[in-house]
């Protein structure tokens, strides 16, 4: 099985890389991120003519989540429950696979802006009830994959220049602190897993050549929980789309198990 995780940044403008990157990649599931389009404009039609489900969470202009399946997808979740947000950061689903039910959850964790800002401690009020949720979940659901753009390098080997971004944003010990949160319920960061010394990024700025000089991040995340990180054979980060005209400043994370 095949699944990766994709911040698209608009879904709108990027739905043909998107189209062809699974005419090429033929994932089983692929969880989208910023897609900054309403349910309504979600081009289900597409996704169905290439063999695939789909479901959306999103919203206008901001953020929006989605999962692309070639399984059916049941027990539909979208946000945190008992979390007040208009924010659309998470939708979640099961799928009913030859070996069991596997619960896939798709993120996008808030960016924060500054450390000094209301944004920061947003985003950490949303990962504090994330994880309270995600506790919860994996009781029901001990076969689990979460993945997305979490906004957050794990360490000091995730970013090109830590120490020129130390205490910013997306490196700061409070978020850092709080993914490890997560990964302390019983989950795998399943690329360094895979890859323990492996440089790589997941995420450039547009500005200042970012790509071209790799001043990158990583910041877009599968976690599994333990079975299926034991039986993880491939975990990468495919680069192709990012050297596209007009790509998303992201680029898909996938792991094969």
């Amino acid at each position: 099985m095949k699944l990766a995780t994709w911040n698209v940044n608009s879904l709108t403008v990027r739905i043909s890389q998107v189209e062809d990157w699974i005419k090429k990649s033929q994932p089983d599931l692929l969880l989208l991120q910023e897609t900054k389009q309403e349910n309504i404009k979600f081009p289900h039609e597409t996704i169905s003519a290439l063999g695939y489900h789909a479901i959306h969470n999103g919203q206008k202009t901001y953020n929006g989540v989605a999962i692309i399946s070639k399984y059916e997808l049941f027990d539909i979740q979208n946000n945190i429950p008992d979390f007040e947000d208009e924010q659309k950061r998470l939708i979640a689903a099961t799928i009913n696979t030859d070996y069991g039910k596997i619960r896939i959850v798709c993120v996008y964790v808030p960016n924060g802006q500054s450390v000094d800002s209301e944004k920061y401690h947003y985003k950490l009020d949303w990962l504090k009830h994330f994880t309270l949720w995600l506790k919860n979940e994996m009781v029901s659901f001990p076969e689990i994959i979460i993945a997305g753009d979490f906004n957050i390098t794990p360490q000091d080997i995730d970013c090109h220049d830590p120490e020129a971004w130390k205490n910013n944003i997306l490196v700061s010990p409070k978020e850092r602190e709080a993914f490890q949160k997560i990964i302390d319920l019983g989950l795998s960061d399943n690329f360094r897993v895979i890859n323990p010394s492996e440089i790589q990024y997941s995420w450039w700025d547009y500005r200042m050549a970012g790509f071209r000089r790799n001043l990158g991040m990583r910041i877009d995340h599968i976690l599994t929980s333990k079975n299926i990180t034991d039986k993880t054979t491939n975990s990468i980060i495919d680069k192709e789309p990012r050297k596209s005209e007009r790509p998303s400043d992201h680029t898909p994370v996938i792991i094969e198990f």
